[in-house]
């Protein structure tokens, strides 16, 4: 698998389809780029997609895994990518915590972006959970112990789970991805790594607005991770913003977005 190599970065990714537009593309937390293989029937005629493995995920690898992910850094390696690969117009993108990457590059590189596909995206409406985690004092301490020491954590998670304070959907999540230690410390350095790639929602959508970027959101009716309620004012901010919501949660959104736009291809 091809890979993009930055100040001793690695970022992997995968090429599918063949179509003369370019989308690059980031997938959700514990996925890789594979996530995007359904994808082609749907978009591969018309966009050569590159997925990219998130840094702790797939191939790719951080140089400094417990430093930020800064926004200039992101940016750098990405045109970096562009100009080796000739591309000058793309279109972005992003589901879950690969929302955090696509609007980075919205933000950051607007000028250049086509059109804007957010799925649940992680980024616009950070969670509780996300900011308790990644908040500096002993609560982040408190996770950093949970990578080797994991008992008390699922010990809170159980009364959690018995008061009805969490979804049982976010319990399902968190058994699925922390039963092991290297789990664990991939959750751990994803929180804190990524942590920068945060935005200023109306600075986001004046930018969105000015540069008149077609953004398309899709979310998940049944989502828990990524509530739909959270989102519908930012897309109702934008001039050329579309809302799509699918009758599914959060883990099969991608896929679920993958077929809807293969039967809208079909049609045409």
């Amino acid at each position: 698998m091809p890979h993009l190599v930055h100040n001793k970065s690695k970022l992997h990714y995968r090429v599918i389809g063949c179509g003369e537009k370019v989308l690059l593309a980031f997938h959700g937390y514990g996925q890789n780029s594979k996530y995007y293989l359904p994808m082609e029937k749907a978009l591969g005629d018309d966009y050569t997609i590159y997925a990219f493995d998130l840094f702790f995920h797939g191939k790719s690898h951080l140089q400094k895994q417990d430093a930020p992910l800064t926004k200039v850094y992101l940016t750098e390696a990405i045109l970096q990518f562009l100009e080796q690969h000739s591309i000058g117009q793309f279109s972005v993108m992003g589901f879950s915590m690969g929302g955090k990457f696509a609007l980075t590059l919205a933000e950051q590189l607007p000028e250049r972006i086509e059109e804007l596909f957010l799925i649940a995206p992680d980024g616009i409406k950070t969670s509780f959970w996300y900011n308790i985690a990644t908040y500096p004092g002993w609560m982040q301490q408190f996770f950093k112990r949970t990578v080797l020491k994991p008992n008390g954590f699922f010990k809170i998670l159980r009364v959690f789970n018995k008061y009805k304070i969490v979804h049982k959907s976010v319990v399902r999540f968190a058994h699925s991805q922390m039963d092991t230690t290297t789990k664990r410390l991939r959750v751990y350095r994803s929180w804190i790594s990524f942590r920068e790639l945060s935005f200023d929602r109306k600075v986001l959508i004046q930018t969105l607005n000015r540069h008149q970027i077609p953004v398309t959101m899709f979310l998940g009716e049944f989502d828990k991770v990524i509530a739909p309620k959270q989102l519908h004012g930012f897309v109702n901010a934008l001039t050329n913003g579309e809302l799509v919501i699918l009758k599914t949660g959060h883990s099969h959104l991608l896929l679920e977005v993958a077929e809807l736009l293969h039967k809208r291809k079909s049609k045409v």
